[in-house]
């Protein structure tokens, strides 16, 4: 590989994009900005097989950067380079359990370029995304925990110097593709946002405010929409949905802001049933595909829309005030399609319950076939076509995907993150679009890990609590805004040893008769009682996953397909559609042209040397 001399180079870093012909004959379509001063800017595109970075950071000494599977430093994938008189360096390492860095025997880290001027660096670099060593992170559409640090000196001979607070982690999706970049220059905007809300000094809280859509002469589209979140507030919002309400609603309600969920919420706000958009914390601006937007201006589109955000207060910080929210931007360019969006899953219920102490506990939401086939059949018959999915549970969360079957026949994964961050959700745009036929089914399917957990985890809004939803994103719209389910409770009773009720089942709350040590219990105090082990709860995971479920399966409003309150059993069916990963049939050869480039002062031998990096994220 030609490498230009770089020696005495200058030139002035622009951190939009621009830089010398020879660094790259292809843009860079993603890039994130990874410290909050924004001094270490990252850049990256991919293929197929390989992905290409590029670091401009704020320092003439060493850059550091690294894939981590925890956002800590132990068992991380890293690279380390600059810029030394001219000459590039880069040096492949991992770390250990203890945090040790170790020089990674098979250099799969390719550098590509490297300047720098009188103030910053830049570092080009590419890498397979499988690299078929076990030292080395594969890089899959799953969320990845980018590491970062830097420091004023090069890297020295002895290892690189401790680099103080100059280090951090950011959660991104790597492989997810590039959003659309399609406007329109006519196109306008509104806000909706909340006015200098007290957040409430507990740890989970659901604000709800209505708006009114912007009257229009005639049907426009939303093409886009963009987060608002007040500054230093950013881990305080955790999601926001936006529902459409009933048409006829009066104004005088719009100055009105409740708590969500509450005894005293506004008779209103229980006409606000169909999600029209979702956003999620780490989540940015969302731009519909071109040929797809979002309507308004017409009979069936929203007139008045309820905003819900979901505070998270963990610390109980007093004094907060918010006024964040979304913006919309509509034009009269009309697309080709109407979005819409369903919620799948499991039904936020008590019923959806998670055993403490597991290391794995697993749940699922369907998406039934009798529910999906209604819809379908009478509304749109050759289907429907996904271009996005919001996968949501929260902080027991580790793994989510959702699942695609046709007649039994298990489809490549819808969506799926194997390393699901509660902090970092986005919409994920699909690579192709997937159609959904009548006859279908889909199964959201959400791991969990309560280890650290003494009581029962219950399906509900608070951040402690769990959810396994998917949104989906698709068009044309129908008339189906729910396809969800929950196991039938009775037989999960059973299992921790219940045989009689003071009351049916159906009536709530009920309250537990026999046996004895559950008499007048309600039935989460007799679950939270029970002796729980990791040998029962698999065995109830075991029977839960089996129990019939209720099927949620709801129209706009407050309406209801047939199939809503069905009770039917999961289906049996062929688990074919995980994605393959390149076959390692040996360890990936030493890039010699890595080593050739590494700086002078480190050796390139080909044995281990250990580093101690004080990096302690």
């Amino acid at each position: 590989m030609m490498i230009p001399n770089f020696v005495s180079i200058l030139f002035v870093i622009v951190t939009s994009g621009l830089c010398p012909s020879f660094c790259s004959r292809e843009v860079f379509r993603h890039s994130a900005v990874l410290d909050e001063h924004g001094k270490y800017h990252l850049k990256w595109r991919y293929d197929e097989k390989t992905i290409t970075f590029e670091t401009v950071v704020e320092t003439k000494g060493y850059v550091g950067f690294g894939l981590s599977p925890t956002g800590g430093m132990a068992f991380s994938d890293i690279v380390i380079g600059g810029v030394e008189k001219g000459q590039p360096y880069l040096q492949d390492y991992f770390t250990d359990m203890n945090r040790e860095v170790l020089r990674d025997y098979h250099q799969n880290y390719r550098l590509e370029y490297g300047m720098e001027n009188s103030t910053h660096t830049i570092l080009g670099f590419s890498r397979d995304l499988n690299t078929c060593d076990i030292n080395d992170k594969t890089i899959t559409e799953s969320t990845i925990r980018v590491i970062w640090a830097y420091h004023p000196e090069d890297f020295g001979q002895p290892g690189p110097m401790y680099h103080g607070l100059n280090r951090g982690r950011k959660s991104l999706r790597l492989l997810n593709p590039k959003s659309h970049t399609v406007t329109h220059s006519g196109a306008a905007f509104f806000d909706i946002r909340h006015n200098n809300v007290p957040v409430p000094v507990k740890d989970t809280t659901y604000w709800c405010k209505l708006f009114k859509i912007p009257e229009v002469d005639r049907k426009h589209h939303i093409i886009k929409i963009e987060p608002l979140i007040q500054k230093g507030h950013e881990n305080v919002v955790h999601h926001i949905l936006v529902y459409q309400c009933d048409s006829h609603l009066n104004d005088s309600e719009l100055e009105l802001g409740h708590e969500c969920f509450h005894p005293n919420m506004p008779d209103s706000y229980f006409t606000c049933e169909s999600v029209i958009f979702a956003w999620a914390i780490g989540g940015e601006a969302f731009t519909y595909p071109p040929h797809v937007g979002v309507s308004i201006g017409t009979s069936l589109d929203p007139v008045y829309v309820l905003m819900e955000m979901h505070y998270d207060n963990p610390t109980y910080q007093a004094d907060l005030i918010d006024s964040s929210g979304l913006r919309l931007f509509y034009t009269p360019v009309l697309r080709e399609y109407d979005a819409g969006v369903i919620e799948t899953g499991v039904w936020v219920s008590l019923y959806h319950m998670i055993p403490p102490s597991l290391p794995e506990y697993i749940s699922e939401g369907h998406c039934t076939t009798e529910c999906l086939q209604e819809a379908l059949e009478l509304e749109m018959p050759s289907g429907i076509h996904v271009f996005a999915v919001l996968l949501h549970s929260h902080l027991a969360g580790q793994s989510l995907k959702t699942r695609h079957f046709r007649n039994g026949d298990e489809q490549q994964l819808l969506a799926y993150d194997y390393a699901y961050d509660f902090n970092f959700q986005e919409f994920q745009y699909l690579k192709e679009e997937r159609t959904l036929l009548p006859g279908d089914n889909l199964v959201t399917e959400c791991k969990y890990n309560t280890k650290d957990r003494k009581n029962m985890t219950w399906g509900g809004l608070s951040t402690r609590d769990e959810m396994c939803l998917s949104y989906l994103l698709y068009y044309p719209r129908i008339n189906l805004t729910r396809c969800e389910s929950l196991p039938q409770i009775r037989k999960q009773l059973t299992f921790i040893g219940v045989k009689e009720m003071y009351t049916t089942v159906t009536t709530w709350p009920f309250i537990i008769k026999s046996p004895k040590k559950y008499n007048n219990l309600t039935f989460t105090e007799a679950m939270d009682k029970f002796s729980w082990s990791e040998k029962k709860g698999n065995a109830f995971n075991d029977l839960v996953r089996q129990l019939p479920m209720n099927v949620k399966c709801s129209r706009h409003g407050q309406e209801r397909w047939s199939a809503h309150g069905l009770i039917v059993s999961p289906p049996k069916v062929k688990q074919t559609g995980e994605p393959q990963l390149a076959t390692c049939n040996r360890a990936s050869p030493l890039h010699l042209s890595s080593v050739l480039l590494l700086f002078p002062v480190i050796s390139a031998a080909y044995s281990t040397i250990r580093i101690r990096w004080l990096m302690c994220l």
